[in-house]
């Protein structure tokens, strides 16, 4: 019986060591060229399949704990992720569309690997672009130090707001990190509450015609829902963009625009002929409703919610709705 015992630990410690494989930050395992059971016994001893797999980053931990030193060095290391980013900066760019030097915002830049090609687009592309980068990990931004990246750094929650003068940014990108702010990781605030600032201040701190490309992976379609929605409320002109749809190399593009639909950069002619393209216009619906209703007249609920939405935009003070909101008085006795 001890013999036998021992012999099984043997074979255990000889498929351990004979298992050639990797595990990058995301928990992905890549098997190189193992047999089934050498893959199941893998699992077993040595992985926890649940957790490190089938859990997605921003339901582990805060992002600001998540990359700790040791996640960030893996990932800016990580040959596949920067492949990944690398195409990823290149779509957003192209959906961006920009024709001459910009100024960019870089939302969750992490350690700058977006923000390096930026700085790298060729003349004859429109480039090179300047940059400003926010991300909420100390870590990340002090590898993008390291690496000497040429854009400024900023740490900075995005679910707190952008916080730059309204007109600051040509353009703004986001490489998947606006699923972060779906979760809300105290009680004293919702992802409702951080959606709305985030999209609110990127809306003021882009010029009029700007634009912003956000590439994200929502959890499911009820994320996808929440963060477009936010993104309408705040006044962007909204379309989502899906790249490979029904594979798992899917990806989804949010490309925002800033200004009327008269405008030469407005969402409907960025993604015009597009296939796979959901366009979320709530300007052109509102449009058809008060055509059908006629305008609002002066003093009405409709131009008084209407103009505080427009002064609160502007950056001004104003007091929030209630159920009086728009309620004529009695008249006096």
């Amino acid at each position: 019986m001890r013999s036998r015992v021992k012999r099984q630990k043997e074979e255990r410690e000889e498929r351990r060591k004979s298992c050639d494989c990797d595990v990058d930050v995301f928990g992905e395992w890549r098997p190189e060229a193992l047999p089934p059971h050498q893959i199941i016994y893998f699992f077993a001893g040595n992985f926890n399949f649940s957790t490190s797999i089938m859990s997605r980053p921003e339901d582990i931990l805060p992002p600001d704990l998540f990359y700790n030193d040791n996640e960030s060095r893996k990932y800016t290391k990580s040959s596949r992720i920067r492949n990944i980013q690398a195409s990823m900066t290149d779509r957003a760019l192209e959906l961006l569309d920009l024709k001459s030097p910009s100024l960019i915002l870089d939302l969750g830049c992490g350690s700058g690997l977006s923000g390096e090609m930026l700085s790298e687009v060729s003349p004859e592309e429109g480039g090179p672009h300047m940059w400003i980068g926010m991300d909420i990990s100390p870590s990340m931004l002090d590898v993008a130090l390291q690496r000497e990246v040429d854009g400024d750094l900023f740490l900075a929650d995005i679910g707190q707001g952008v916080p730059f003068r309204p007109g600051s940014f040509d353009a703004a990108i986001s490489i998947s990190a606006i699923q972060w702010l779906c979760n809300a990781e105290t009680s004293d605030v919702t992802a409702e509450g951080r959606l709305k600032r985030f999209f609110e201040g990127l809306y003021a701190s882009l010029r009029r015609g700007g634009r912003a490309v956000c590439q994200f992976y929502p959890k499911n379609d009820t994320q996808r829902s929440m963060i477009s929605g936010a993104a309408i409320k705040a006044g962007f002109g909204a379309g989502i963009l899906e790249d490979d749809p029904g594979t798992k190399s899917s990806k989804l593009y949010l490309v925002l625009t800033v200004g009327g639909g008269g405008l030469p950069g407005d969402i409907t002619g960025v993604v015009n002929g597009m296939d796979d393209v959901s366009v979320l216009d709530a300007r052109r619906k509102a449009a058809e409703i008060n055509n059908a209703r006629g305008p609002p007249r002066k003093g009405d609920k409709a131009w008084i919610m209407n103009k505080k939405e427009q002064m609160a935009k502007k950056g001004k003070v104003v007091k929030s709705n209630s159920k009086f909101t728009g309620r004529k008085r009695r008249i006096a006795f």
